[in-house]
């Protein structure tokens, strides 16, 4: 009964973890981009600070109607959005906070995390396809040749941080982790968070979605909570990225002074911005050049800090 209990008070927790944090993230996305872009709507919503920005887009959603077209594959369509969004509560399920504070610790744990998030970009692809739309089949399109891209630079660059912890548990990585290792897989962590970034379809990496071009992409036929859905599924796939990044190169809860999940909250929370920061620094890649940053320039930087991880276990 007692392991009964514990793992409901786990999954209860990652539950708690998946529906607060992406909110947080959205709201912080807010009050990042008023500041960098001197947008003054979301600064002066609901008063100080414009607190109830976030409160007003969510009234906005639930008021909207929920329109399927009618050449659109009415189960697909209605599926998508879920498929987008469930894949990051089971990633979050293996991402470990502190010392025994994980939803489960998987012996494979990693090469779950990147499976399972492959499997949301898909909810993209099934939205263009199921649509009956040329810009969102387009927009599926973009997505499907962008995960093709940009997953193999993502999973090299977590394989040199397996390779180097000699484990694929994301505890038994932190556990392994050392100081030198933020020099030593420096060039890995710039290739799993770019990588990741493309993934999440983010700024500059945001072609299938293309507002200016093909109107939100897959999106496009997509209203009221069906929309917030897919808006959500974004922000869950900051926090699992960003926690994934803070787990497999900044030592997730290892730091002086402060209790180890608060580390892990804070490194999280500081790359956060940094992708807050990337989507209002950045104009979008055109689809070349985002291929082209994928085959020609990360491809080579994760083979090459493979080499190096092998190398240096090897010495």
């Amino acid at each position: 009964m007692a392991e009964v209990l514990e793992a409901a008070l786990r999954l209860v927790l990652v539950v708690a973890a998946f529906l607060v944090l992406p909110l947080v993230a959205g709201q912080a996305e807010h009050k990042v981009m008023a500041h960098m872009q001197s947008r003054l709507g979301p600064m002066y919503a609901g008063g100080f600070h414009g607190w109830a920005q976030l409160i007003a887009d969510g009234v906005k959603f639930a008021q909207k109607e929920d329109v399927i077209p009618a050449a659109a594959d009415r189960r697909v369509f209605g599926l998508a959005p879920a498929v987008a969004l469930i894949p990051y509560l089971l990633v979050m399920v293996v991402i470990p906070v502190g010392p025994g504070l994980v939803g489960a610790d998987l012996d494979a744990g990693l090469f779950f995390a990147l499976a399972v998030m492959g499997v949301g970009v898909l909810g993209s692809i099934m939205a263009g396809w199921s649509s009956g739309n040329k810009y969102s089949l387009m927009g599926g399109m973009r997505s499907a040749a962008q995960l093709m891209a940009y997953e193999l630079p993502l999973v090299l660059a977590a394989s040199s941080v397996a390779m180097a912890a000699g484990t694929l548990s994301l505890p038994g990585v932190v556990e392994a982790w050392q100081w030198w290792w933020l020099p030593w897989q420096a060039i890995g962590a710039v290739v799993f968070f770019v990588a990741g970034l493309a993934e999440l379809r983010r700024p500059p990496f945001d072609m299938p979605i293309a507002d200016s071009e093909i109107i939100m992409g897959p999106m496009t036929e997509y209203t009221g909570m069906r929309f917030a859905l897919f808006m959500l599924a974004e922000y869950a796939g900051i926090i699992v990225l960003c926690a994934l990044t803070t787990v497999l190169f900044l030592g997730g809860w290892q730091g002086p002074l402060l209790p180890g999940p608060v580390w892990t909250l804070l490194k999280t929370a500081l790359l956060v911005f940094v992708v807050i920061w990337v989507r209002v620094s950045y104009p979008r890649l055109r689809e070349d050049q985002l291929q082209r940053l994928a085959w020609v320039a990360l491809v080579p930087l994760a083979l090459l800090q493979l080499a190096l991880t092998g190398i240096v276990r090897v010495l």
